[in-house]
């Protein structure tokens, strides 16, 4: 007989506080997709948090597998983890997972208009890259989530508990 899923304990307000932080200080994270096939496929993307602080924003191009998986099948997860230094016992990492539902963000709109701005902001660099045919903005925005604030300090988050992570994240980067 299968044992009982075990559900991890939501987060106290310091452990919101520290994967805010977390997804604030950093902009390159882990994002799972899944493939035509039915394969899982993982992949590094650059993000920054949407205005509204209710989504983190990508910006992908149809050249890649990713992106491809993303129109085809509008759900994904992305993890944010702390840096590894190579020194101690890697499972001691902070960590934040991010899954929910992708949104296009149609070109010319307002919403559009407002997301790449902030995106720009975060990502100078990026601004070329608008005007690229193949490239898509798109909004993650959060439906759960999952902490690791260390070993054997894992937390389940509630869509308001991602959320409040997110829009703490954002106001962290103003």
């Amino acid at each position: 007989m299968a044992r009982p899923r075990e559900v991890a304990p939501a987060p106290g307000a310091n452990e919101r506080r520290a994967a805010a932080a977390l997804l604030a200080a950093t902009r390159w994270a882990s994002l799972a997709t899944i493939a035509d096939d039915g394969a899982p496929l993982a992949t590094q993307v650059a993000y920054a948090m949407a205005p509204d602080g209710e989504a983190l924003l990508l910006h992908l191009s149809l050249l890649a597998e990713h992106a491809r998986n993303l129109d085809a099948r509008p759900r994904a997860s992305i993890v944010v983890a702390e840096p590894d230094s190579g020194d101690g016992d890697p499972q001691t990492l902070a960590r934040v997972s991010l899954s929910g539902g992708v949104v296009l963000l149609e070109p010319g709109s307002a919403a559009h208009d407002i997301a790449r701005a902030a995106y720009v902001r975060r990502f100078p660099a990026a601004e070329m890259r608008f005007g690229l045919g193949d490239f898509r903005l798109l909004r993650l925005e959060p439906l759960r989530g999952h902490l690791v604030g260390g070993f054997a300090r894992a937390r389940t988050l509630s869509r308001d508990d991602a959320l409040a992570i997110v829009a703490a994240a954002r106001r962290a980067g103003d």
